[in-house]
């Protein structure tokens, strides 16, 4: 119950979900001690993967064992997965096909609408920008973590065009972390949990199968399951950085384009983990795969891989995190973060739907300041948002 209360009410994306976490679960409950807390959410945050969901899953399992730690999982993601589904359903149910991205509900003109989507993705790169500013600030602090950036960033947009390769920019980043920087990263103390040999070796083997399954090539429109593996296999630093990689669903026409930014721009009005965006994509796309089945696959499929990797990696844990060298490569890949999700944005405006529409430009930067200087809750921004968009259309 303390998880699904949770997944209710953490709004604000993954550090401000590790904040809820630390409050109720530290301060409140007690579950776990503050140095307790702090070595799981370290083990998780130089991990690709969802980093909140990775820890609440690890709390729970510190709890009540595995079956603790996959309700917590359940908990945690359950309402956002249900609303966002429950998004693509109406929306293509409105629009009598799954493979629409025109649909409207109904009593919406047809620019009023538009205009409502478009508002989405604007607020939807207003919250990216802001993103980009606080990381920026922690992990851009030196001039090579900042030339790692740029360098991701120009990677990234030369492989715009290959979305299945959005993740080298990250992978490039901590090769040049490795060789180049020298700094310590981590906890200096093994997880408060143990994970036994052969079941950290069992993990690494289904980690080994996804990852080999998210890469294979499949034939466009029928990609839905490659997708959700790719993005959950190779997403680094947070719920933001799904956007690239789940971008594939446009250009292999598994999804429209407006109903793309409209999903991910309604996620950012959830609660709980960002990464419930892939139960709308599964549920509204056009593959074989949709409806309540393909949100159930997608959901569990984005996460599979994550948690696969926590338990395979969890018993050697200790004895990479104090090593300088592997320190390097962490805080490498993560100035590559920064990189990607300014290609997100540059991308968002002068290839989508956000750019090609003055108003909609107003409405990002108006959010982007509401949201970067005062206390407005996210949610609340992208509600007003996708009115004044609707507004402004109609």
């Amino acid at each position: 119950m303390a998880f699904l209360r949770l997944g209710m009410t953490s709004f604000g994306g993954p550090v401000a979900h590790l904040a809820y976490f630390r409050r109720t679960l530290v301060q409140e409950r007690q579950w776990v001690t503050e140095a307790e807390y702090a070595r799981i959410v370290a083990f998780c945050s130089v991990l690709p993967g969802p980093t909140s969901s990775q820890t609440a899953m690890l709390l729970g399992m510190l709890r009540a064992g595995p079956l603790g730690g996959f309700a917590a999982w359940l908990g945690f993601t359950l309402p956002s997965a249900l609303i966002m589904a429950s998004i693509a359903a109406a929306l293509a149910a409105a629009g009598n096909a799954y493979d629409r991205p025109d649909a409207r509900p109904a009593g919406l003109s047809a620019a009023a609408f538009s205009g409502l989507l478009v508002g989405l993705g604007a607020a939807a790169v207003a919250v990216v920008a802001q993103a980009v500013v606080g990381l920026a600030r922690s992990l851009c602090r030196d001039v090579p973590t900042r030339l790692i950036a740029v360098g991701a960033l120009g990677l990234a947009l030369a492989l715009r065009t290959q979305p299945t390769l959005q993740w080298l920019p990250i992978a490039a980043g901590g090769a040049v972390g490795l060789l180049v920087l020298h700094r310590i990263a981590g906890a200096t103390e093994g997880l408060p949990l143990r994970v036994p040999r052969a079941v950290a070796i069992g993990s690494g083997a289904i980690f080994v199968v996804l990852a080999a399954l998210a890469i294979v090539p499949r034939p466009p429109a029928t990609d839905l399951i490659g997708t959700i593996l790719r993005a959950g296999t190779f997403v680094f630093g947070g719920g933001h950085v799904v956007l690239p990689l789940l971008r594939s669903a446009v250009t292999d026409g598994l999804i429209g384009e407006k109903a793309f930014f409209a999903g991910y721009g309604a996620v950012q009005a959830m609660p709980g983990p960002l990464s419930s965006f892939a139960s709308y994509l599964g549920w509204w796309n056009s593959s074989p795969l949709r409806g309540p089945a393909g949100a159930a696959v997608a959901t569990v499929l984005f996460f599979l891989p994550s948690f696969a990797l926590v338990f395979a990696l969890a018993p050697v844990w200790n004895r990479i995190a104090v090593l300088p060298r592997a320190g390097g490569a962490v805080a490498g890949a993560n100035a590559a973060v920064v990189g990607l999700l300014v290609a997100v944005i540059v991308e968002s405006v002068a290839f989508g739907p956000v750019g090609r529409s003055a108003p909609a430009i107003l409405i990002a930067l108006a959010a982007f300041v509401v949201i970067a200087a005062s206390r407005v809750p996210p949610w609340i921004v992208v509600v007003a948002a996708a009115a004044l968009g609707a507004a402004v259309h109609a």
